[in-house]
Formats: C-alpha cells, sequence, structure tokens
C-alpha cells in the first residue's frame, strides 16, 4: 500500500480555554462566569453519584453507559473534544488527517506514565486500538478499516486504513476509546482482563477500591502529567439504585456531582430552587438522547404510509413535551440530534396534530370504525423502554391513539425482556424508545435505518425493519465521505427520505442534566461532561 501524504493541515491543539458559544438556547446556561473564572483550590473529596451500577470500571470492551461514567477518571484517550464536537489534546498533543482519509499520525505526549510506573508509549496506542477493533461494541465498527497501527518511534502512532473512516477522529476521546497498558492486556481476552475491574491508567485518578453495591474510591495521581492537576485529594462514585433516595442526596448535599438527571421527572423543577444547586446542561454533546416510537415494518397494517401518518398525526409533541417530559426536551423534526450541528436539519417537514386527518387517513387505508371492534379501527402492542420517560409517553399515545379508534395495548416488562421483545422476539407494534445519535450519524444512526442492520436479534438496531434502497445508498456514501460539504449533504438527503418514509416518528431531543453543588467548580469543560476525567474540578465555598 503506498503511504499517502500527510495534509499539512495539521490540528495543532494548545491549551485553549473552552466556550459556550454556538449552543442552542436550551443548553446556553452553564456556570456562572464569575466561578469559572476563580482560581481553583487544592484538596477534599469529591462524590459522584450514578446509577446504575456500572458492570465495569473501564470501556476497552463495553460500552455501557455507567460504565462510560467511569472509564475516563483512569484511563485517557487520544483526545478530548469541546463543545461543538472539536478535537482537543489528551494523550496525542497533534494530529494530522491524509488527503484521501486512508493515514492518521499522531504525536503522542511525553513524559506520561502509567499509575504502576511504567512509561507511555506509541505500543500502546497500536495494542489498545487492536482490541477496540476486536472487542468494543462501537469500536468493532470504528476501527474496522484500520488495517496497521505503525509504530515509528515511541511519540508517533500512524493509523492506516483501507477505506475512510470520516468519523474517527470524533471517536477518540478516553470514555469511547481508551488507551490501555499494554503489558497488562497483552495476553487473554480483553473483555475479561481482570485489570477491567481494577484499573491502571495515565488519567488523574487511581483506582483504590470497588465496593459492589455502594461505591468506588479513586485517590489523586500525584504524578499526573498535567500537574497541577487533579485539585481533589479523593473520587468517590457512589450508586443509589432508588430515584427517590436519589434526589434526597442531591437535596441534602451529601453528593456533588449527578449526572444524566438521574431523578424522577417530577422533582427537576423543585431541586431547581434549591440555592445550593446548578443544573448544568452542557457535557451531553458526545452522548445525546432521542426520544421516538418505531414502527414495527412486519405488521402489514403498519406498511401503509397512511396509518404511519395517521398516527403521527395523533401525537401532539407539544403535549408530549411538556406534559410527559415536564418540558424537559427540545423537539426536533427528523432523527439528528441538534447537538450534532454540522448535520442536523432544522425545517425538515412534520406531520402537524390534526385528528381529522388521522382519521380520513385511516378511512382512506380502509381501516374504518367498527372493523376491530364496536368503534375501533386497529389493535396495536406496545413496548415502551422501561424507564419513567417511555412509560409516560407510552401512556400518553395509549390515550392520543384511542381518540382515532386504534387501541393500544402496554406491555411493559424489565430491560433484558424489553430488549429481548423488541429485537430477539419481535413481539411488539409500536416501539417508544431513547437512542443515542452519539458524536457521529454513522455511529449513531445509521444502525437504526440501514437495511443491512435488520437483523434479529442484534440489540439497539433497525428495529423497525426499515429498507430503502437510496437511503443504504446515502448511509454507505456518508460513511465513507471525506469531504464534509458532500458527506452533510448525503445526511441531510437521507433525513428528507425518513421523514417522508416515517419508519418512526422523532419526539424531541431529551434535555440531560449535570445536577451539581454550587460549590464544585470545573466540572463540565468537554462534550462528555463528567465522563470526562474531572481533572480540572475542585471545591470552593
Amino acid at each position: 500500500m503506498t503511504r499517502s501524504t500527510i495534509d499539512r493541515r495539521a490540528f495543532l491543539q494548545g491549551g485553549a480555554s473552552l466556550g459556550l458559544a454556538g449552543l442552542a438556547p436550551a443548553w446556553a446556561q452553564g456556570q456562572p462566569a464569575a466561578a469559572a473564572a476563580a482560581a481553583p483550590v487544592r484538596g477534599g473529596t469529591l462524590t459522584v453519584l450514578i446509577d446504575p451500577e456500572p458492570p465495569t470500571l473501564t470501556t476497552i470492551a463495553h460500552s455501557a453507559g455507567s460504565s462510560v461514567l467511569v472509564s475516563a477518571k483512569v484511563t485517557e484517550g487520544l483526545l478530548s473534544y469541546d463543545f461543538d464536537l472539536a478535537p482537543q489534546p489528551q494523550l496525542a498533543t497533534a494530529w494530522a488527517v491524509s488527503n484521501d482519509g486512508l493515514q492518521y499520525t499522531f504525536t503522542l505526549r511525553r513524559g506520561v506514565k502509567w499509575h504502576d510506573g511504567r512509561p507511555f508509549t506509541s505500543a500502546n496506542v497500536a495494542h489498545s486500538i487492536g482490541l477496540l477493533k476486536q472487542y468494543h461494541p462501537r469500536g468493532r465498527a470504528t476501527f474496522s478499516s484500520v488495517a496497521e497501527v505503525r509504530t515509528p518511534d515511541e511519540f508517533t502512532a500512524v493509523l492506516v486504513l483501507t477505506k475512510p473512516v470520516p468519523y474517527l477522529i470524533t471517536a477518540l476521546s478516553a470514555s469511547e476509546s481508551p488507551i490501555v497498558p499494554r503489558h497488562l492486556y497483552e495476553s487473554g481476552r480483553a473483555d475479561a482482563n481482570p485489570a477491567n475491574n481494577a484499573p491502571i491508567g495515565t488519567g488523574p485518578f487511581i483506582f483504590k477500591e470497588w465496593v459492589r453495591g455502594s461505591h468506588v474510591t479513586y485517590e489523586r495521581n500525584p504524578n499526573y502529567w498535567d500537574a497541577p492537576r487533579p485539585y481533589v485529594d479523593r473520587l468517590i462514585v457512589r450508586f443509589i439504585p432508588d430515584a427517590a433516595a436519589r434526589a434526597a442526596a442531591i437535596e441534602k448535599g451529601e453528593v456533588h456531582l449527578s449526572p444524566g438527571t438521574p431523578v424522577p421527572l417530577g422533582d427537576v423543577e423543585r431541586l431547581r430552587a434549591r440555592p445550593n444547586l446548578v443544573f448544568e446542561p452542557n457535557g451531553y454533546q458526545y452522548i445525546n438522547s432521542v426520544s421516538r416510537v418505531e414502527f414495527n415494518l412486519e405488521n402489514p397494517a403498519l406498511q401503509d404510509l397512511r396509518v404511519r401518518q395517521a398516527i403521527a398525526h395523533a401525537i401532539n409533541r407539544q403535549v408530549v413535551r411538556k406534559t410527559v417530559w415536564y418540558g424537559q426536551g427540545t423537539l426536533i423534526p427528523g432523527p439528528v440530534h441538534p447537538a450534532l450541528k454540522k448535520f442536523y436539519v432544522p425545517d425538515l417537514p412534520v406531520q402537524p396534530y390534526d385528528l381529522k386527518q388521522a382519521e380520513a387517513l385511516l378511512d382512506a387505508a380502509g381501516l374504518t370504525r367498527g372493523r376491530a371492534g364496536a368503534s375501533l379501527r386497529l389493535k396495536l402492542a406496545l413496548v415502551p423502554i422501561p424507564n419513567e420517560g417511555g412509560q409516560r409517553t407510552a401512556e400518553y399515545l395509549k390515550q392520543s391513539l384511542a381518540r382515532i379508534g386504534v387501541e393500544v395495548t402496554i406491555n411493559a416488562q424489565d430491560f433484558a425482556t424489553y430488549v429481548r421483545r423488541i429485537y430477539a422476539d419481535r413481539a411488539f407494534d409500536l416501539h417508544v424508545s431513547v437512542m443515542s445519535n452519539t458524536f457521529d450519524p454513522t455511529v449513531g444512526i445509521q444502525r437504526l435505518y440501514w437495511s443491512k442492520n435488520f437483523k434479529k436479534g442484534l440489540p439497539f438496531s433497525n428495529g423497525s425493519g426499515y429498507s430503502n434502497p437510496e437511503v443504504d445508498r446515502l448511509l454507505e456514501a456518508a460513511a465513507v465521505e471525506v469531504d464534509e460539504g458532500r458527506r452533510r449533504q448525503a445526511f441531510t438527503e437521507f433525513q428528507r427520505h425518513i421523514v417522508r418514509d416515517l419508519p418512526d416518528i422523532t419526539l424531541l431531543a431529551i434535555d440531560s442534566y449535570t445536577i451539581a453543588d454550587r460549590r464544585v467548580r470545573g466540572h463540565t469543560v468537554s462534550a462528555d461532561g463528567i465522563a470526562g476525567n474531572l481533572a480540572g474540578a475542585w471545591i470552593g465555598t
């Protein structure tokens, strides 16, 4: 393979401060400028609340949400990302991408040591990329085109690809693609390595203990490369499974940082009024959440576009936002979350709330009243994701669709049964889901609409069974397109097909917040928020 010429437009990154410019109004309320400008204070114990308890403490072979929240405290990535998803240095200090998109060259940070004292080198990067390619749920796709990782010296790593992967430069955060010590992962399976649960990394915190069912304790790394960080002496991650107990712990100040709004929706406004708390909306650009209603297109009635349009007309999205989600979301017209600014299309057509139009469409489809019962047109089984938002959305849909003669039966279950019912048993007609776009549409969105990803038993995939050859072409073209303008256009055309074909109905981009003790500063400085390393967090007065 001929070595590609490296593009001179290398992104040489410094230590520039991160800002909030350009964020949508719903996300623009960060910490007060005065707090951000205050001088950090050393010392103290910082407590983070997460739920559920993570299955493992390192994400080299896992992508569980709670594991994502803890992994980066110990193991770092090549890059981090600002709120606009622009890359920033971490273990790599400079990088360049070849003009043909087939070669990524990283200059690595010097003087970095693993927590056991061994030096960090390019060999660790090469080995970690290989493990991610083999074991990581998303990394298997992200790094599938990496033919080799060259290490011409200890501080240079060159990823050589067989085809372009334009989103790869955004996939290198600590939580998504951690760099782990080769000397601990040289043998055995990465997904069964003991170091996953007693990690050793290069990060600001050193793992001390994991008390199952209670907490994980980390201590300050005194030899961290980014001195004088970290500022706190100890980091404790607590697990509180009961929602009411989580709200109480937050309100009493027993925990300092609680990511992902881990309280009942009805408690949010009450907690907002507490003078000791701040609701931070940033830090959810990297992993974001979209609420949607997915159709099972194996149901003959739902194969008729008019029936899907009728159901869309029967949904008052404003009511869903205000009543179901307590106003905690932004209505969006299509499958792309507005955090992905380059790809978001705000003016896609939306089926307006119109019960008369819904009834007319069902009549035209031959589903007249009385067909399925005294006043019924159709009976449908609805499976919601087993959380508060999913259940409340399901209850709204049951009431709303009854107005147009569609009877909905809600089938609630635990999470494992929910996944099996949707993706293995295919025992549903409507599916209320919450899915993440992640940091790029090829990673987070293609899986939901690509016909080749309709595979029985594959979770969080094309659950509708949707198939459109032109959509497949657009997704496959965007997955390898190195020209940003052409890639953006492909995703724009893709979105227009989706809102026209209606394999699902996008409801809203869910607002996620970190509920923070007002004394804690410097905790949300990157697109992954509390899932970042918290090296800059400190406790004031």
